[in-house]
């Protein structure tokens, strides 16, 4: 009332125009040109007779005074559904209310009357949410008992409550633990259950998902910043003690744990199959409900504004994997659950990350993937690849008994005889090979023919090793004829020599 004197007076007093009272006020045109027509209808002049304020309202503002129009109304729950719509705004849904209502509230008043509507909803439904930007995500404080049929054991299961705060549909689901498996699962089923994907993910700051809660710059954990960037989702924790930033999912979960786990109080779940079954039926009894306030339900408003503005899910469903960090032994092989994996063996000594699945070890070094193994079942396995091992090492793991043998076949038959023999004569092949691949280092250096020849004379001297060979090659002894057989010569006569007649007679 105060600005209204105060236009009244500009206008009677001062002799200002309607433009020059709008800009001295700080108020719009149109709502001066609004408040001298409703004067003139009231019959009152100026200077206005000793009325209170409230009578000079019910002068300007009768219920339909002779002359003046009622404006028609816009649908202000139509509007509020509608800015939650990407690039929707009030100046928007106001130019499309005057297409329709040529004679309607012009913008200040339009603004104002959907102000005030708005005060009249709850808290939560007063903060503006854009559709398909946020996936707000938390763990219900209340669990589902689970009984054992076999052993009379319950143990709680935790349940999953994630929402989208533009439409308030829910989802709810019951998981073994809130470890980061089931955290990361819950995500996927949650987001498998929208039919799309948001720009971003609020959950609270709980250990599975953020390994350092701060205000300003969280520390999340690598498989859910993984899983995030999986399906293209950025991963916004809410502020520590600020409920606040995530008041959707906080409503959810009280809801959930008042119309949904209240609800099955009374029910004996025997798995946590049967007990996801009867959540998930009344999840969807949640989500039909009608509002109180507004209209529609959580899926009707889910159907038009979340939906459509979801991105669509990726071609294939994230894969869990569980990150840790090792350091590279001498061996060039990493440590994981008691089995050994290969990497380039330049990298000895380094710190390296690796990527658990279910199915896959993969090692990463400064972001750069360097090995992808198999993952080994049981104990005590290694897991090897060739081109992680050294030019030594490599050409000692290339041979087998079977290829030593071929080898020394096509030298020759003294060669072969020799590695044969030196393979049989330990307890394991495996332990001769180191003998073998010298004497092939010998045929390299001195030559197939050589090699043979000193083969020979290892072999009639029945030394066979492959030191007895090098020192034949190094004397030359290989060019030397080999020794005869020795002379069949009769024993000579001599006094000492006593012969087989001695033995025969029984003695001199």
């Amino acid at each position: 009332m105060r600005k209204i004197r105060e236009i009244l007076r500009l206008k009677w007093e001062v002799g200002l125009s309607a433009r020059q009272i709008a800009r001295s006020l700080s108020i719009s045109h149109s709502t001066v040109l609004d408040m001298l027509r409703r004067f003139e209808c009231s019959g009152l002049s100026w200077p206005l007779p000793n009325i209170d304020d409230a009578e000079l309202e019910a002068k300007l503002y009768p219920g339909n005074p002779q002359g003046l129009v009622e404006r028609p109304l816009p649908d202000m729950a139509y509007i509020h559904r509608e800015l939650a719509r990407k690039g929707v705004t009030l100046q928007l849904l106001w130019w499309e209310y005057k297409q329709n209502h040529p004679d309607g509230l012009q913008y200040s008043q339009f603004c104002q009357r959907y102000r005030q509507w708005r005060s009249k909803l709850d808290v939560v439904l007063r903060q503006p949410h854009r559709a398909g930007e946020q996936m707000q995500v938390d763990f219900a404080g209340d669990t589902v008992p689970i009984h054992d049929r076999e052993t009379g054991e319950v143990w709680q299961a935790p349940i999953f409550v994630a929402v989208l705060p533009a439409s308030n549909y829910t989802f709810a689901k019951a998981y073994p633990a809130q470890d980061l498996r089931s955290w990361i699962k819950a995500h996927c089923d949650a987001l498998e259950f929208f039919g799309g994907v948001p720009e971003i993910i609020v959950p609270d700051n709980p250990k599975a998902g953020v390994t350092r809660a701060c205000r300003y710059e969280p520390d999340l954990n690598p498989a859910y910043q993984e899983m995030a960037a999986h399906y293209g989702a950025a991963v916004i924790p809410a502020r520590p003690r600020s409920p606040r930033d995530k008041a959707k999912v906080e409503n959810a979960v009280l809801v959930v744990e008042r119309w949904i786990l209240a609800a099955l109080r009374n029910h004996t779940f025997f798995s946590l199959h049967d007990a996801n079954r009867a959540i998930r039926e009344a999840v969807a009894r949640l989500n039909d409900r009608p509002f109180q306030k507004l209209e529609g339900t959580r899926r009707s408003l889910y159907e038009t504004l979340d939906k459509p503005a979801l991105r669509p899910l990726p071609p294939q469903r994230y894969e869990f994997a569980e990150w840790r960090k090792a350091r590279i032994n001498l061996d060039y092989h990493v440590e994981v659950d008691r089995n050994y994996y290969s990497v380039p063996y330049p990298l000895v000594g380094e710190t390296v990350d690796i990527r658990l699945t279910d199915g896959l070890v993969e090692i990463l070094h400064r972001g750069k993937r360097v090995a992808c193994h198999p993952r080994a079942t049981g104990r005590g396995r290694s897991v090897t690849q060739i081109q992680h091992m050294p030019a030594s090492h490599r050409r000692h793991r290339e041979w087998t008994p079977s290829k030593l043998r071929r080898w020394a076949e096509s030298v020759g038959p003294h060669t072969a005889q020799l590695v044969v023999t030196i393979l049989e004569e330990k307890p394991h092949p495996e332990q001769g090979f180191r003998s073998c691949l010298g004497i092939i280092h010998l045929a390299r250096k001195y030559g197939s023919d050589r090699l043979e020849a000193a083969a020979a004379r290892a072999c009639a001297a029945r030394t066979f090793s492959y030191s007895s060979v090098k020192s034949i090659l190094a004397h030359n002894l290989d060019q030397a004829p080999l020794p005869g057989p020795p002379d069949n010569q009769a024993t000579p006569v001599h006094p000492n020599l006593r012969g087989p007649d001695y033995y025969a007679g029984g003695g001199p």
